[in-house]
């Protein structure tokens, strides 16, 4: 069940489930995304946990304030203000892609707000020959701009996310584009999703970097920035897989993120 939450400009939108140390989970920017849509079928692994799954802002049920800022920027700190209106001093996150941007700027920010950190191809760092812009982005960007979008564009973009074309359903992909009818972008193509390069070396949280060997969103070749720019991050690749790594290898993914987040108090909360 939805439930929302005052954040200040916005009511944010979100999902609790479950009990116990609480993990923020924060979607990517794909058209039809919603909290749900990108982690639903994780949350079973992570009952022991409190999970709040998080609808940013412009997606699923959470309406888009007018805003200047980078969208990153932006929905870091509405998500902060979730966390205190919900009386959450400090979480793990968790984000896919744009939401990994999201989780790294909090980390960034408020470290002392952030225990572990796991990021599936984060957005927010690009190398410095982009544009031009893989396939995947591609896609998205396109479909962002079409004043009518086509649900057979909503099917090319869904089967670039994943390896496997199979798990890219006819359900799926009307899920998607139903979604992304009820909450168009209406965004500057590409978007100003901000530049989190230059502060990477403040993120403090053990950081787990997953990614998909076969990604053509986020290409593999832009994690070593990130690798090397966090000072406690480690990557694993999983092969056969794209950019939907939490959705194609849900099992792996599940066992590998709780492994992580059940590694132990950080030095921040041992101190």
């Amino acid at each position: 069940m939805v439930s929302t939450v005052d954040v200040g400009d916005v009511r944010l939108a979100y999902t609790g489930v479950g009990s116990g140390s609480p993990v923020v989970w924060l979607h990517g920017s794909g058209p039809g995304a919603t909290g749900m849509s990108n982690f639903g079928r994780n949350l079973p692994a992570f009952a022991d946990f409190r999970n709040i799954v998080v609808d940013l802002p412009g997606w699923g049920s959470t309406p888009r304030p007018a805003t200047d800022e980078p969208l990153i920027f932006h929905a870091a700190e509405r998500v902060c203000r979730a966390m205190t209106a919900l009386g959450i001093e400090r979480a793990h996150l968790v984000g896919n892609s744009y939401g990994g941007g999201v989780a790294m700027r909090i980390a960034m920010r408020h470290p002392e707000r952030v225990d572990r950190l796991v990021l599936m191809a984060p957005g927010g760092v690009l190398p410095a020959d982009a544009p031009p812009w893989p396939v995947g982005l591609e896609h998205l960007f396109a479909y962002m701009a079409a004043e009518e979008p086509a649900r057979e564009a909503m099917a090319e973009f869904v089967r670039l996310m994943v390896f496997d074309e199979t798990l890219a359903t006819d359900a799926l992909i009307d899920e998607r584009y139903e979604a992304s009818l009820k909450a168009h972008p209406e965004l500057p193509i590409p978007p100003n999703f901000g530049d989190l390069t230059p502060d990477l070396r403040l993120i403090e949280a053990p950081t787990l970097l997953v990614w998909g060997r076969e990604d053509q969103t986020v290409p593999l070749t832009w994690a070593p920035r990130i690798l090397h720019g966090i000072p406690n991050a480690e990557l694993r690749v999983l092969p056969r897989c794209r950019h939907w790594v939490q959705y194609e290898r849900a099992p792996e993914f599940n066992h590998i993120v709780r492994e992580f987040l059940q590694g132990g108090p950080t030095a921040a909360s041992e101190g």
